[in-house]
């Protein structure tokens, strides 16, 4: 399968899930990524190396419906950018959003877990959109559905620490020293992972882009 819009044709590979075995860890990480950056690298590696993971997909959407799509790159060139930036054994990239035809990360998480009953998902992003998370669409459910690890971002802590989904769900919150334990908890369960802190943002690199 294949899919054609403005610009190349977006590959196969990308529009099929990565293969996974049952009882794999497998983080998931979505975003537009628009464009990819050092920042984004280093959620992903945060999280493979202090969650035990045995993956991460980064799974590019084809637009976040919060988000204005004004100055949203094709996804064919989302997806290559990626594919760049991602360049880990252990880091896959997939459109799979593009084949489930819906932006909704709600929905999506239930697709994967329908299809790969086996696989123990955790959901990964950044902190700094945590503090929006209470706007999207069935929020409530993802918490219950899957593990969320949210790694910090410059700026972040305080505005994600202080958000509706931290203080709705702060009783469920796993200390950061057992974060490992993540993929295997019942849910709700989420931790907050401190790191390195990389200033790089997408929206500054449009704007110099621009410029």
């Amino acid at each position: 399968m294949s899919l054609s819009g403005p610009g190349p044709e977006i590959g196969r590979d990308w529009l099929t899930l990565p293969h996974a075995e049952a009882g794999n860890r497998i983080g998931i990480f979505g975003g537009s990524f628009n464009p990819p950056h050092s920042g984004h690298r280093l959620v992903a590696s945060t999280v493979l190396k202090r969650l035990g993971l045995h993956q991460v997909w980064w799974l590019v959407t084809p637009g976040n419906p919060l988000k204005s799509h004004a100055e949203l790159a094709p996804l064919d060139t989302r997806l290559r950018q990626t594919q760049a930036l991602a360049d880990h054994p252990r880091m896959k990239v997939t459109a799979y959003e593009t084949v489930l035809g819906t932006p909704y990360t709600a929905k999506t998480i239930t697709a994967l877990r329908a299809m790969r009953p086996g696989v123990r998902f955790v959901w990964v992003m950044g902190a700094d959109n945590l503090a929006g998370f209470h706007r999207w669409q069935d929020w409530r459910s993802i918490v219950a559905s899957v593990p969320i690890a949210i790694v910090d971002r410059p700026g972040a802590s305080l505005s994600a620490l202080s958000s509706p989904m931290a203080k709705t769900f702060e009783n469920y919150r796993l200390p950061e020293e057992n974060a490992a334990l993540l993929p295997d908890l019942k849910t709700p369960v989420w931790t907050f992972l401190h790191t390195q802190l990389d200033q790089t943002s997408s929206t500054e690199l449009r704007q110099n882009r621009q410029g």
